[in-house]
């Protein structure tokens, strides 16, 4: 299964994804914090260095890119010095023809700064917008999507509740894919999953899975956890469901009653900021060169397990995987 997984690595340059939903910035501070302030009880980070990364829908464009996939991108900016940077940072990873990122002048650009002092996040702070985009804004953006349909083997949502995955919205993105037969992958956000009818695949993590189904399993076993799957799944008719575990692994549950446990294969577990983005990339690339739901799992468990051993949103490419799988052979054999 591994070698096959390894394999699976050539075939994604042939991969045309289209990834679809909320696009953000994600700022990173990092510094050491060696006192507490005098004027409140919190740690006084000496500030060392900054960081923009692409985050949210951009993560999974990035992601994409390091794997050597083929992404086409789709999102919602404001129209400031933020949307700017966000399109800079992206444009060497997006290929001819992405829809690209429609500016909507009443929202800001989604900015999250993440402040670390050693490799510890110590604060975040958002700033954005959550309301509903326009309805003029959903028709522009539904056809800018629809050209880039049917160059793509996959499609991902990328949910973060930032207003542009209205149900309108969503339902144009998911019955496209139907329309065009290529698998759809989503991130999901919030408790009503009624509105991922039709996807291919939906990854909710404990703490969304719990959310979902109004009780908390976020330290439950794994197999209270594929329970909790599959009672949603049958609540709303979905497909298939991939529970993220953070540094556990994931939990694969399939249409035809099939449950993986997957491990995570992390040397170490530094932050599990963004490695949903790098399984919704990871799987979603598999799937549009025709890899099955259990192989396109073992993908990305193997791609989160290098990014988890990373500080800060980050990718993995076939290089470090095939770098990592081999150091966890060898550690496994001695």
């Amino acid at each position: 299964m591994l070698q096959n997984t390894l394999a699976l690595l050539n075939r994604l340059p042939d991969a045309y994804v289209l990834a679809a939903g909320d696009v953000m910035l994600d700022r990173f501070v990092y510094g050491e914090a060696a006192r507490l302030s005098p004027e409140a009880p919190v740690p006084v980070v000496e500030v060392r260095r900054k960081t923009w990364t692409p985050g949210g829908l951009g993560n999974v464009v990035m992601n994409l890119h390091a794997l050597g996939a083929k992404a086409l991108a789709a999102g919602v900016v404001g129209a400031d010095g933020k949307a700017d940077a966000l399109r800079n940072l992206l444009q060497v990873a997006l290929t001819d023809g992405s829809p690209g990122f429609l500016t909507d002048p009443d929202r800001p650009t989604t900015v999250k700064t993440r402040v670390i002092a050693g490799i510890q996040q110590v604060v975040r702070f958002d700033e954005e917008s959550v309301r509903d985009v326009s309805p003029a804004v959903e028709t522009a953006y539904m056809e800018g999507a629809a050209k880039a349909f049917p160059r793509a083997g996959a499609l991902t949502v990328s949910d973060y509740g930032k207003g542009l995955l209205t149900p309108s919205v969503l339902s144009f993105l998911l019955a496209k894919a139907i329309e065009h037969g290529i698998p759809s992958v989503v991130d999901p956000k919030g408790s009503d999953y009624e509105r991922y009818r039709g996807a291919t695949l939906v990854t909710p993590n404990r703490a969304e899975l719990s959310l979902a189904l109004g009780r908390d399993l976020t330290r439950a076993p794994q197999d209270r956890l594929a329970e909790g799957g599959r009672e949603l799944m049958a609540r709303h008719g979905l497909e298939n469901i991939l529970i993220t575990r953070s540094e556990d692994g994931m939990t694969l549950l399939l249409s035809c009653g099939k449950t993986m446990h997957l491990p995570t294969r992390a040397r170490a577990v530094f932050d599990v900021s963004g490695a949903g983005d790098t399984v919704v990339a990871a799987m979603a690339a598999a799937l549009a060169v025709g890899a099955s739901l259990p192989e396109g799992a073992a993908l990305a468990s193997l791609a989160a397990g290098v990014v988890v051993g990373k500080v800060g949103t980050a990718t993995a490419s076939p290089e470090e995987i095939r770098e990592w799988t081999a150091f966890a052979e060898l550690s496994s054999a001695t």
